[in-house]
């Protein structure tokens, strides 16, 4: 399926209730605060961090490619008395009225593109949008196969309405030579007699070190640092994740 089509319906609808952890706002308020203002986080989703970061009074902006995720976001911003901008876009076709200090995602969301065509086009698009002497921030990871004993495993929640609500691993398969890992997942609702039940593909492309830097560098971006989540350099084996920092060429 198409990457900007996975969080759409009930995978939007159980997002928020079925995740884990909220991003923490602190490294990307850091990194804004270096970087400068304005300041546009690239795959918002639902709100976290964009929400809390407009809470502090910061200009931040926000894109993601699922209408779905971006009314959650909307309705949170509405609940909270937040005033957000966000665009309904995808991050390799990006075409704003602005640019900005501090380009950022929170999290590797940059390895939901699914080759590196569109990793280079979203680059190219970055760049474009980035203001004169601004930063950018791409964490990046190396997903581990799902262990075969996790295949299966159910992960349940309530929803506000009394719905249970049930996510599990199905599937997964890996390439190598791809960098790819399409992993097949089961979003549940049930509510009485009511049931609703959908599995998605969700492919993740990943990149070496090496492989990254060459794309920026196409798309006219320099890789500038690569450090772990605490900024501290990272080593070059490193597959953990990474944040890599860009400016301009």
């Amino acid at each position: 399926m198409d990457p900007a089509d996975f969080y759409t319906g009930i995978v939007a609808d159980l997002y928020g209730p079925l995740k884990s952890f909220s991003q923490d706002p602190e490294p990307y308020a850091a990194f804004i605060q270096h970087a400068g203002l304005p300041a546009l986080e690239l795959g918002c989703g639902d709100g976290d961090p964009l929400l809390e970061l407009r809470r502090r009074g910061l200009d931040v902006e926000g894109v993601d490619s699922s209408a779905d995720m971006l009314e959650r976001l909307r309705r949170r911003a509405d609940e909270q008395g937040i005033r957000a901008t966000v665009f309904h876009q995808r991050m390799e076709a990006l075409d704003l009225p602005r640019s900005y200090r501090a380009i950022f995602l929170a999290g590797p969301t940059f390895t939901l593109l699914p080759d590196d065509d569109a990793a280079l086009a979203a680059l190219r698009g970055i760049r474009a949008h980035l203001a004169e002497g601004g930063t950018v921030l791409v964490p990046l990871f190396t997903p581990a196969p799902t262990p075969v004993e996790q295949l299966g495993l159910v992960r349940t929640a309530v929803a506000p309405d009394g719905a249970e609500l049930r996510f599990s691993v199905v599937a997964e398969e890996r390439d190598e030579l791809a960098r790819t890992q399409t992993t097949l997942l089961r979003y549940e609702r049930h509510h009485g007699s009511d049931s609703s039940v959908v599995e998605r593909p969700w492919i993740l492309h990943w990149y070496t070190r090496d492989q990254f830097e060459k794309l920026a560098t196409t798309a006219g971006l320099t890789v500038t640092a690569v450090t772990d989540p605490d900024g501290r350099p990272a080593p070059a084996s490193a597959t953990d994740l990474l944040h890599f920092r860009l400016q301009a060429t």
